[in-house]
């Protein structure tokens, strides 16, 4: 299995735009640059030949939104998934029960989310542990080559990529 992470896109802050003051945190939604940037980046996916059978995002707004962007650059919009597992205070162990229920058609699946959760999802999958030091930048996507998806070291990554390394691939 090919498992892909990407951090959602640069947000909007609360106040900027016109967006309330106290607009919370889970309804802060992508930027216009940011949604210019990823849209470059479903840019370079598609140059990289990427492929998903399912897209897994958290359902805060703009992970969601991040998510939609790919699912629309690559015309599946049907396989998108939400789930609160990817959300900040997810359990990871739940999500990958989830991922693993999705069988094995599901070769390549990508995964949209928050940090630091990301990248405490990494270092487990990596190395066995969730004090690795990933630094998974706003946009940034990783992918990580899995024998079989479990709760503990069980992955290898394959490599890690900024936004600004995926805009110059298009």
């Amino acid at each position: 299995m090919n498992l892909y992470i990407l951090r959602h896109g640069l947000a909007s802050d609360p106040g900027e735009n016109g967006l309330p003051k106290d607009l919370p945190d889970t309804e802060r939604p992508l930027s216009a640059k940011g949604k210019q940037k990823l849209w470059r980046s479903a840019e370079a996916m598609r140059t990289l030949e990427l492929k998903f059978d399912a897209v897994v995002s958290s359902p805060l707004l703009r992970a969601r939104q991040t998510a939609q962007i790919i699912t629309e650059a690559f015309e599946i919009r049907r396989k998108l998934i939400l789930t609160d597992d990817l959300a900040p205070a997810g359990d990871p162990k739940s999500l990958i029960d989830q991922l693993n229920q999705l069988g094995p058609r599901a070769k390549n699946i990508l995964l949209v989310g928050h940090e630091p959760y990301l990248s405490r999802l990494l270092g487990l999958l990596i190395a066995g542990n969730t004090t690795t030091a990933i630094d998974l930048k706003k946009g940034g996507l990783a992918k990580l080559e899995v024998e079989q998806l479990r709760f503990a070291r069980c992955a290898e990554l394959a490599w890690l990529l900024t936004p600004k390394q995926l805009e110059r691939l298009k």
